[in-house]
């Protein structure tokens, strides 16, 4: 389906559908796998969620379905990320905007002065916020307050959820700065396929470097890869990253790169950058996956 067709029956339908089916519960739409656990964690048993993207998939290149614009027009309620993230469901989001499901962009709660800038965005910043546990937070607290508004009836179980949650996320940060503290400094570069650690960087004191860029719509070329190939052997990188979400062949061609000029540098796993991992496992969680690239990080370049 053409985008523009795709668009004008999302208009048509949308505009003609307005009340809740189904179980009588409210209808959440998400769009990245991290709100759509987050949004699980407040709605609970009261809510029916339905994720457009799942495990691997890449937020930045992702396009509607035929089959999104059901689950669209069925929301209640959608959330997304925002600050062009989800860069080519912008317009279809834009279009809803005014009406009695306009999505709730969550990344809209965070102070723009605390955001990091990036020209690769329309937004002009980089999208990747939930690395920050603390912004994390307040996406938490914004989808309590919209669930509680829509269903009042259940807002006091939303808040339980949410101060449950809350716990969680708190302990969870207290882990990885304790995680971190066995690094030593001059050891926090981080080499990964795209620049999504930016804000994980900057709270914990990496280095962040993406071969991409910010952008996995941006290809890296021959250029880029020789000169992060010249950095990793100046700083004596022990490790680079590949990212669930992104083509492996970017890093092992920079480990390529490296090796040809005489130096050894180790893939030191794969990390989580734009989607969780699969459903049932414990990186399929926000508070999983973070786990579980903070010690993936730290093993391999110690």
């Amino acid at each position: 389906m053409k985008k523009g067709i795709l668009l004008l029956a999302i208009l048509i339908i949308f505009s003609c559908k307005n009340e809740t089916e189904g179980n009588g519960k409210i209808n959440v739409v998400t769009t990245t796998t991290m709100i759509t656990d987050l949004v699980k964690n407040i709605g609970g048993d009261y809510i029916n969620v339905e994720g457009l993207m799942g495990s691997g998939v890449d937020p930045h290149l992702y396009k509607a379905s035929e089959g999104d614009v059901t689950k669209l027009v069925d929301a209640d309620i959608i959330f997304y990320n925002g600050l062009h993230l989800e860069g080519k469901l912008v317009e279809i989001f834009e279009k809803m905007e005014g009406g009695d499901k306009t999505p709730i962009a969550l990344a809209d709660e965070i102070n723009k002065n605390q955001l990091i800038g990036s020209e690769y965005f329309a937004s002009n910043y980089d999208p990747h916020v939930w690395f920050n546990i603390d912004f994390f937070k307040q996406f938490v607290e914004k989808v309590t307050k919209v669930l509680s508004e829509k269903d009042p009836v259940n807002a006091e179980k939303f808040r339980e959820n949410e101060k449950r949650y809350l716990d969680d996320l708190n302990k969870l940060k207290e882990d990885v700065q304790g995680v971190v503290d066995v690094l030593p400094e001059e050891k926090r570069i981080l080499v990964t396929a795209h620049d999504a650690f930016n804000y994980f960087g900057k709270a914990y004191g990496f280095n962040v470097v993406g071969l991409q860029g910010l952008s996995t719509a941006t290809e890296a070329g021959v250029q880029d890869v020789q000169k992060l190939a010249a950095f990793i052997i100046e700083k004596n990188i022990k490790a680079i990253f590949i990212e669930s979400s992104v083509p492996r062949r970017t890093i092992e061609a920079l480990q390529a790169a490296v090796k040809s000029k005489g130096h050894e540098v180790v893939i030191g796993g794969t990390l989580y950058s734009d989607a969780l991992g699969n459903a049932g496992t414990a990186e399929g969680t926000y508070v999983g996956m973070y786990r579980y690239n903070i010690k993936t990080i730290v093993s391999a370049l110690q």
